[in-house]
């Protein structure tokens, strides 16, 4: 036990985080989720929902499915507060100092695919803004290099400050209002359209059948749930677990349900074939609403990136988290370059598959009672590692064998009761 504490003396990711960084009240944890909500990569996945689903069952999907993924947000939120642990710091808690590697480094991998996948998004976005209301040709080769390297750069700038900075002076004073602003300027718009078009219409709409109401509500819960694996590391900042969790459902449930909600809207009054930066653009004023938005993508690539270098600290922390951050913001600048945009759908649900029951387990061991949140005596936790293992299996049986029933939902429960019943006391 006191290898362990030695150990990790000088990891700063898996030691409690100090009071004097304790700095963040509600109003920043409702401030940073709600702009980590928003983003064209939600809005192209609500586009997905329809035809898939009708719009009321669409309509029905994004509000529960955004209330149950940011809930599960906020419980793990409160839990990195009232630790004043990371994600990795969670995941050594409850699977043991050895086996959690396995879990960090899977999440060190996810998240470079999303700041690589962000800035594709960005770099798309700004050379459809350039041809479309510039007459700019940014998406020959010449143009998507030097598009991606900007917004690299603007990222790698980003991480060389500090995150609670950024967080409490800009995102939460700056950003929120003006990306708040944007949208509504664009719901304004295409609620106008959807009116004219005749709103009974929309909303009495059916769907195709190629998904189901649960299966909709997967992929809605799917967003919230990419961001589990990230949320300790800046909920630790927090001064109350209680504002954490309050300020962190609220403030991602309000950004997911709009965004979602708002790319179908946009697919709903467009041609099948349109481009959703392309419709965003069409829209009167969308030049500066997407602009806006586009600013704003850039705090989910650092959010990511930053949580990313906090997660490789845990296992080099002899490199700080500062000098991961710039190296990985680096390397994503380089995929981004080279790697081709694939679907999204099965990138997203494929996360979930490993994640859901990951924090199932977690949230069952750490997050009812008063656990012990000690540094682990165990290198491996066998019962944990096996119920999260057998939780990505039972994910994806259901997946195949009983789609109708979802896969996030019964998966989350069944890890969590499991987890919960087979709790040991900790000395």
């Amino acid at each position: 036990m006191a290898n362990s504490h030695v150990s990790n003396a000088d990891n700063s990711a898996l030691t409690p985080v100090a009071q004097a960084d304790r700095v963040f009240g509600w109003h920043e944890h409702a401030s940073l989720w709600f702009s980590l909500g928003v983003g064209l990569l939600v809005m192209q996945i609500g586009a997905y929902l329809v035809p898939a689903v009708g719009s009321r069952d669409a309509a029905i999907a994004i509000v529960l499915g955004s209330l149950v993924g940011s809930g599960l947000l906020a419980w793990t939120a409160k839990l990195g507060c009232d630790s004043g642990l990371t994600s990795a710091g969670l995941m050594h808690a409850t699977y043991g100092s050895y086996f959690a590697r396995l879990p960090v480094v899977l999440n060190i991998a996810q998240l470079i695919g999303w700041t690589t996948f962000e800035l594709v998004v960005m770099r798309d976005g700004t050379a459809a803004i350039g041809k479309q209301s510039f007459g700019l040709t940014l998406d020959g080769t010449g143009g998507m290099v030097a598009t991606t390297l900007l917004w690299g750069a603007v990222l790698t700038l980003l991480l060389a400050g500090s995150m609670t900075t950024l967080v409490r002076k800009i995102i939460s004073r700056f950003g929120l209002p003006l990306v708040i602003a944007s949208l509504v300027w664009l719901t304004w718009q295409f609620g106008g359209q959807l009116h004219t078009q005749g709103f009974d219409a929309f909303w009495a709409r059916p769907g195709d059948g190629s998904m189901g109401m649960l299966s909709a509500m997967d992929l809605v819960i799917a967003m919230p749930v990419s961001w589990l694996p990230l949320v300790a590391d800046y909920a630790r900042h927090g001064r109350s677990g209680r504002s954490a969790m309050s300020g962190t459902w609220l403030g991602y449930a309000l950004a997911n349900i709009w965004c979602y909600a708002l790319g179908v809207m946009v697919v709903s009054v467009e041609q099948p074939d349109a481009s959703l930066v392309s419709a965003l653009l069409l829209a009167q004023g969308g030049l500066i609403a997407l602009s806006l938005i586009l600013v704003d993508e850039i705090d989910n690539a650092y959010g990511d990136v930053y949580s990313g270098a906090v997660s490789a600290h845990s296992i080099k922390p002899s490199i700080t988290i500062r000098q991961w951050g710039l190296g990985l913001a680096v390397l994503c600048t380089g995929l981004a370059l080279v790697l081709p945009m694939h679907s999204l759908e099965p990138f997203l649900l494929l996360l979930s598959s490993v994640f859901v029951p990951l924090y199932g387990v977690i949230l069952g061991r750490l997050g009812v009672g008063t656990p012990s949140f000690a540094a682990p005596q165990r290198k491996v936790d066998i019962t944990a590692a096996l119920l999260w293992l057998a939780g990505i299996a039972a994910y994806h049986a259901l997946a195949k064998w009983a789609p109708q029933w979802g896969s996030a939902l019964p998966t989350l429960v069944g890890t969590f009761v499991l987890a919960w019943l087979t709790r040991t006391k900790q000395s």
